[in-house]
């Protein structure tokens, strides 16, 4: 094993068991996308092959039909105990992209996400960010409390040091638990090759495009790239100066959008 790539491992592992002892009822969330596909592979090294809690797919309705096929098919192959979350009232009443980027995420993404979290009682759900992946996550801590209102304080976040977490408060409705944090789009790619993660299709090229970042249909449009595997990726990734949300809407529309979003519990 590559030594970089042990040592990012090994402080994953590390989060996932300490979050693990921690919480009474924890959950994983799964976009279906590399980075959280990359979860849940770690959750299942750390835990002996399985995945000891639910894993939570919060499903827009809009998303690429590749990426419930690629859902079903793991779900299945890795026995997981899948919860897909809808807001069917929103979608009943229409809801979709065309009411705006910010209007569709909140209901669709970050209500479902209340509703399941309070639903289900989880005390903690972990999430696959990176702080390399959008300025905003860069102010995240690898365990970070939401308050009653589901909402981050991002100007007030725990001290973290010596590998010593914040656990849960009184005032915090849950905690988000950020296993790959420290990870890089490079390292993700690298560890997914090294351990033969399997990943959606189209992550790579096909008639000169391919996708970086897998979002919701309406919202997600390919670059232009002639990588067709992991090793042309991971070539591409070493020179490119394009940012990797480029691709997706909510990040371009407005500077401040997606922290006003996580500020209210998106993830």
């Amino acid at each position: 094993m590559d030594e970089h790539l042990q040592k990012l491992e090994e402080k994953s592992i590390f989060i996932l068991r300490e979050a693990k002892a921690e919480f009474k009822n924890l959950a994983i969330l799964w976009s279906t996308g590399k980075d959280s596909t990359a979860s849940l592979w770690l959750c299942r090294k750390a835990f002996f092959g399985k995945i000891p809690f639910p894993v939570v797919h919060m499903d827009t309705s809009y998303k690429f039909p590749e990426m419930y096929q690629f859902r079903d098919g793991i779900a299945k192959k890795w026995n997981l105990n899948l919860i897909v979350a809808k807001n069917e009232d929103a979608l009943k009443s229409g809801m979709s992209p065309k009411a705006g980027r910010f209007e569709c995420c909140t209901q669709l993404k970050t209500d479902v996400l209340k509703k399941v979290i309070e639903q289900q009682k989880f005390d903690a759900v972990i999430v696959s960010i990176r702080r390399d992946e959008h300025g905003i996550r860069g102010k995240e801590r690898y365990f970070s409390p939401r308050d009653k209102e589901f909402k981050w304080d991002y100007k007030d976040q725990p001290p973290e040091m010596w590998d010593l977490y914040s656990s849960i408060s009184k005032e915090a409705s849950h905690l988000r638990v950020h296993p790959i944090l420290h990870w890089t789009e490079l390292d993700t790619w690298m560890y997914v090759k090294q351990e033969g993660i399997p990943v959606n299709p189209l992550y790579f090229a096909k008639n000169g495009k391919r996708y970086r970042s897998l979002g919701c249909m309406p919202c997600t449009v390919p670059i232009k790239s002639n990588a067709k595997n992991i090793d042309e990726i991971v070539e591409e990734l070493k020179t490119t100066k394009i940012s990797e949300r480029s691709g997706r809407a909510q990040d371009k529309e407005e500077a401040y959008m997606m922290q006003k979003l996580r500020a209210l519990g998106y993830m």
